[in-house]
């Protein structure tokens, strides 16, 4: 039976068979010993988005990967990194240095800030993400338009990432069906409210030229 480690769009952490192309964790949030999630679903405000795998490092998912016998962090899994961005995760410093840089630096361009760090982006993302109590705004379908590459929204429970001008519909397998990118625009949208889903500090630093990895179906 799967393990309820993998991560939707909207932040929430489910059961599922696929793994996807990324890691990440919000600290302990497991019972080693029963392998299942505690009543909280972060222990810090640090969110990150890690690789599958690094340096030869082997972990058991949900286990005791600390000294001692402790249990560790708790591995989190994400279709790609559109999807871990939009449920309030950004690069980690260890095992993705460079693209966490190139994430911090453009967020310190976006808000002015000389010296960017790490905690200061936690600090905004955790105000914002979805599953930590930040809100969904309501966009327009007018609006959908100018979101940037990357951004993903929600139309009821159906999750869509934006990508040249198209809406891609989410799913734990990968991107399907799309919306817009036609005279009909996003017409398919209108009359309900659509949401943003992706925190409006990462859809900032993705105006600012960050560039997510996207799972291959989106090239579909």
């Amino acid at each position: 039976m799967p393990l309820q480690n993998r991560v939707d769009p909207f932040g929430v952490i489910h059961a599922v068979p696929e793994r996807g192309l990324f890691m990440g964790n919000r600290g302990i949030i497991h019972d080693p010993e029963t392998k299942t999630l505690l009543k909280k679903r972060w222990a810090l405000q640090a969110w990150i988005i890690c690789v599958c795998e690094f340096r030869d490092v082997r972990r058991e998912p949900m286990g005791r990967n600390r000294n001692g016998g402790k249990a560790g962090w708790t591995e989190l899994f994400f279709l790609d990194e559109v999807t871990a961005l939009s449920a309030g995760h950004r690069p980690c410093f260890f095992c993705r240095r460079e693209r966490a840089d190139d994430f911090v630096q453009r967020f310190g361009v976006v808000f002015g800030i000389a010296e960017p760090r790490a905690p200061q982006v936690d600090k905004r993302l955790h105000k914002e993400r979805l599953a930590s109590g930040g809100p969904a705004p309501v966009v327009s379908a007018e609006e959908l338009a100018g979101l940037p590459d990357g951004a993903m929204i929600a139309d009821g429970g159906d999750a869509y990432a934006m990508r040249g001008g198209k809406a891609l519909r989410w799913s734990f397998a990968g991107y399907g069906d799309r919306v817009g990118g036609d005279p009909v625009g996003f017409g398919g949208f209108a009359d309900r409210p659509i949401r943003l889903l992706t925190p409006a500090t990462t859809v900032s630093v993705l105006r600012q030229g960050y560039e997510p990895v996207w799972h291959a179906s989106a090239e579909a």
